[in-house]
C-alpha cells in the first residue's frame, strides 16, 4: 500500500507543478513589455508623450544666476556654483546629454512603430490621420531635442573641427554600438532642418483648430470626414507641436548656426535666419502683429483671459504649456516680507541696461539720468520686471535700503544680495500669508512671438544692415522701434533714429533682447553664441537714505578661451573612443 501511494504521488506531481524548466521561468507579474505597444495604442503613444515631458523648457531654469544678470541668495544654487568656478565636464548644471539623447531614442522607437500600431482600429481614415500627425510630431520633437543638445555641446573639438552631436537614426538596444562619433556642426544643423521639413510634410496645417466645412481641409487631407479631421487635428490637440511652431523653431536653429560662435559672419546664414523668422512673423501680419501686451504675458489679466475651449489664447504665444494653479514661483521669488524666499536677485548690471524713458542709455548725457535718483525717468520695463527700493509688489512698497527690515540687502538669509528682487513672471495676486494662502493660474512658455521678432531683428541687421528688408516689408530698425514703443519709450524714439551703423544697431538689438527676454533662460546661451565676455562681475547697490553705492557682489569665473562651448560629459568621453571632447574641457 505504501508503494502504491508513492507511485501515485510521482504521477500527480508533474501535473501540479509542471516541468522543472517552467518552475524556473519568471511568472507574469503584470509588468508591461515593449510588445504591449502593438496591442495598446495608448501605451504606444506613451513613447511620444514621454518626449514631451522631457522638453527643457517645461520649467523655468533661472540660469541667469550663471550670468551677469542675477545672483541667488541660495549659496548651494547650482548655477551660482557654476558661475564661480565649478563648471566642468563632471559638474554641469546645463547638461542636456542624457535628457535629450534619451528623448531622441524614445522618438526613434516611436517612429519605428507608427505604421504598425492600430491607432484607431474601428476606422481606417482615423487610423491614417493619427499616424500622419504622430509622424509630424515625432520628427518635429526629434529636431527640437537635437537643437537643445547642439546648443549645449556644439563647439570646437580638440581636433579643431567645429563639431555637433551624435546622430541616431534608430532606437539603440543594449546590444547595439553606442560608440557613435559626433557629426560636424553643419551636419547636425542639416539633420535638424531635415527633421523639421519632414514634420511640415505631415503637419501641413499651422494650428490645431476645429473646422466646419470640407473646403477648410489642408493639403493632403482633402476628402476626409470633417468630424474625423477635428478628432485628430482639431482643437483637442492644442499644445501639441504644430506646423506654426516648427516654422518658428527653424528660425531659432538658424540663429544659432549664424551666430559668431559657429560662423565667421556669413551673410547667407544670417539671411536664412532672418527669412525663417520673417516668414513666421508674416503669418501674424508683420510688425503690426506684435502683441501690444506681449511683454506682460504673465500677468493676471492676460493669463486669466485664456480660454482654449473657445480657442482664445494670447496673441503673444507661439507655444506654451497648459495652465496650472500654483504659488511655487512666488514662494521662491517674493521678498521675505511677503513670505517668500527671494531666491533670484537681479543685478545692478541688468538694472543699468534699462535705458532712460527717452530711450537713451543712461551712460549718455542726453538720457538726463540722475545718479541721485536712479530709478526715476527710466524705461517702464524696469519697474515692471524688477523690484527696486521703493517699488511696489503685491500692493506693498519694498524697501531694500538700510532700515528696510527683512527686505533690505543682506539682512537675513532670504534677503536680496544685490538690492533687487525679481518681479517679472510673478503673479502679484498670489498670497503667501500662512493664515490665508492662495494660488493662481500660471503657465510655462516654450516660445513666444517677441523672441521671433528679436531673432529677425538680429539676423536682418547682420545680413542687410539696420534698414535692409530682404524680401520682407519690415527692417531690423522697424522691429526694434515697435518693441521699444510697446515698452513705453518716449516717442519719437530719437536714440533709435540716431543709429546708423550695423555695429551700433547690433548693440541695441542685443540689449533689447536682454531686457525683453530677461529671466526666461536666454542670457547664458546668448552670451555664449555671441562669444561675449562671460566674466562681468555681478554687481549690486547699497542704499543709505539718499546715498547709492554700486558694489561688487559676486565674481564670474569662466574661461573665455573655451567656455563659450559646453563639455561632453566626462563619463561619456571616457566610455567611447569615437567621442571628441570640446577643446579645453
Amino acid at each position: 500500500m505504501r508503494l502504491l501511494k508513492i507511485f501515485s504521488l510521482l504521477i500527480i506531481l508533474p501535473f501540479l507543478f509542471g516541468s522543472c524548466e517552467d518552475m524556473l521561468e519568471p511568472g507574469n507579474d503584470n509588468h508591461s513589455t515593449v510588445d504591449r505597444i502593438y496591442s495598446d495604442p495608448a501605451f504606444g503613444e506613451g513613447l511620444l508623450l514621454t518626449s514631451y515631458v522631457k522638453l527643457p523648457t517645461n520649467s523655468l531654469s533661472f540660469n541667469e544666476v550663471a550670468t551677469d544678470d542675477a545672483v541667488s541668495n541660495d549659496k548651494l544654487n547650482s548655477y551660482l556654483r557654476m558661475a564661480t568656478g565649478q563648471w566642468s565636464a563632471i559638474y554641469n548644471p546645463v547638461d542636456q546629454w542624457d535628457n535629450c539623447n534619451s528623448a531622441i531614442l524614445y522618438l526613434n522607437e516611436f517612429m519605428s512603430i507608427i505604421d504598425t500600431v492600430a491607432w484607431k482600429w474601428t476606422s481606417n481614415e482615423l487610423n491614417s490621420m493619427y499616424a500622419r500627425r504622430f509622424k509630424g510630431e515625432a520628427h518635429a520633437l526629434r529636431g527640437l531635442f537635437q537643437y537643445h543638445l547642439l546648443s549645449a555641446v556644439g563647439g570646437v573639438g580638440s581636433d579643431n573641427q567645429t563639431l555637433g552631436i551624435p546622430l541616431y537614426d534608430k532606437f539603440q538596444k543594449v546590444s547595439d554600438n553606442f560608440d557613435v562619433p559626433r557629426a560636424t556642426f553643419a551636419e547636425s544643423v542639416a539633420r535638424i532642418y531635415s527633421d523639421f521639413d519632414k514634420a511640415l510634410e505631415y503637419l501641413t496645417m499651422d494650428d490645431y483648430v476645429d473646422i466646419t466645412a470640407a473646403n477648410q481641409l489642408p493639403a493632403g487631407l482633402e476628402g476626409v470626414n470633417v468630424a474625423n479631421y477635428n478628432s485628430v487635428f482639431g482643437l483637442r490637440a492644442n499644445q501639441r507641436i504644430s506646423g506654426r511652431i516648427v516654422k518658428a523653431l527653424k528660425a531659432r536653429v538658424a540663429l544659432l548656426a549664424a551666430s559668431p560662435a559657429f560662423s565667421d559672419d556669413d551673410a547667407n546664414l544670417w539671411a536664412t535666419a532672418a527669412s525663417y523668422a520673417g516668414s513666421a512673423i508674416d503669418g501674424i501680419g508683420g510688425v503690426t502683429g506684435l502683441d501690444p501686451n506681449g511683454h506682460r504675458f504673465y500677468d493676471a489679466t492676460r493669463v486669466n483671459a485664456v480660454n482654449l475651449a473657445s480657442n482664445k489664447d494670447q496673441k503673444e504665444m507661439v507655444w506654451r504649456r497648459a495652465i496650472v494653479n500654483s504659488n511655487s514661483r512666488e514662494q521662491a521669488q517674493f521678498p521675505p516680507s511677503l513670505f517668500g524666499n527671494g531666491r533670484v536677485n537681479p543685478t545692478q548690471n541688468l538694472v543699468e541696461a534699462f535705458p532712460a524713458a527717452n530711450g537713451y542709455p543712461i551712460s549718455d548725457p542726453l538720457s538726463l539720468y540722475n545718479p541721485a535718483d536712479p530709478y526715476a525717468n527710466r524705461d517702464p520695463r524696469l519697474a515692471m520686471y524688477i523690484v527696486y527700493n521703493g517699488n511696489m509688489l503685491a500692493g506693498k512698497a519694498i524697501k531694500t535700503g538700510l532700515g528696510g527690515g527683512s527686505d533690505a540687502k543682506d539682512s537675513i538669509q532670504t534677503s536680496t544680495r544685490t538690492g533687487y528682487y525679481l518681479k517679472k513672471l510673478l503673479r502679484e495676486d498670489v498670497n503667501l500669508n500662512p493664515a490665508q494662502p492662495s494660488t493662481q493660474k500660471h503657465y510655462e512658455v516654450h516660445m513666444r512671438y517677441t523672441e521671433l521678432f528679436l531673432i529677425y531683428a538680429e539676423a536682418a541687421n547682420e545680413a542687410w544692415g539696420p534698414d535692409g528688408k530682404g524680401t520682407f516689408s519690415f527692417s531690423a530698425r522697424e522691429v526694434i522701434a515697435a518693441i521699444r514703443k510697446r515698452a513705453g519709450i518716449t516717442q519719437p524714439d530719437n536714440y533709435l533714429a540716431s543709429i546708423s551703423s550695423k555695429e551700433a544697431m547690433r548693440n541695441l538689438i542685443r540689449n533689447e533682447r536682454r531686457l525683453e527676454l530677461c529671466f526666461e533662460g536666454f542670457r547664458f546661451w546668448d552670451l555664449r553664441r555671441w562669444k561675449a565676455n562671460l566674466n562681468e562681475t555681478a554687481k549690486g547697490i547699497n542704499i543709505n537714505k539718499t546715498s547709492f553705492t554700486v558694489v561688487d557682489v559676486e565674481p564670474r569665473l569662466y574661461n573665455n578661451e573655451y567656455m563659450h562651448y559646453g563639455p561632453i560629459p566626462e563619463r561619456e568621453f571616457l566610455k567611447y573612443n569615437s567621442l571628441v571632447q570640446n577643446k579645453g574641457w
